[in-house]
C-alpha cells in the first residue's frame, strides 16, 4: 500500500493562502510560516502530518499527496476544513 509524509498549512481564505504561499516561494521557511498561520494543531510542529495511506486523509489531499510532486508546494487546496497548502515530503 502506497505511504506519503506531508507538512500543511490551513488557513480560512483562498487569498490567505495564496500570499502565504508566495511568502515560502520567496524562500521564508514553510515549517516558519505553519507554525505562524496555520489553524491547524498540527501548525505547531511545523505543519508535519507524519505518514499515512491513501484513504485516512480527506480525498483532496490523496489527490495531491499520492499524485503531485515532491519536495513542492501545493496549493491552495480547498478542503471542508478550509484551504490548504501541501507539501508532499516522501511517498513509497
Amino acid at each position: 500500500m502506497a505511504q506519503a509524509s506531508a507538512r500543511h498549512i490551513l488557513v480560512d481564505s483562498e487569498q490567505k493562502c495564496l500570499e502565504l504561499k508566495q511568502q515560502i516561494e520567496a524562500g521564508s521557511d514553510f515549517a516558519e510560516v505553519a507554525r505562524q498561520h496555520s489553524t491547524c494543531p498540527s501548525g505547531r510542529q511545523g505543519g508535519e502530518l507524519g505518514t499515512f495511506g491513501r484513504g485516512q486523509m480527506v480525498k483532496e489531499f490523496d489527490e495531491v499527496v499520492f499524485n503531485g510532486a515532491i519536495n513542492e508546494v501545493h496549493g491552495p487546496v480547498k478542503t471542508q476544513f478550509g484551504y490548504h497548502l501541501l507539501e508532499v515530503t516522501s511517498r513509497t
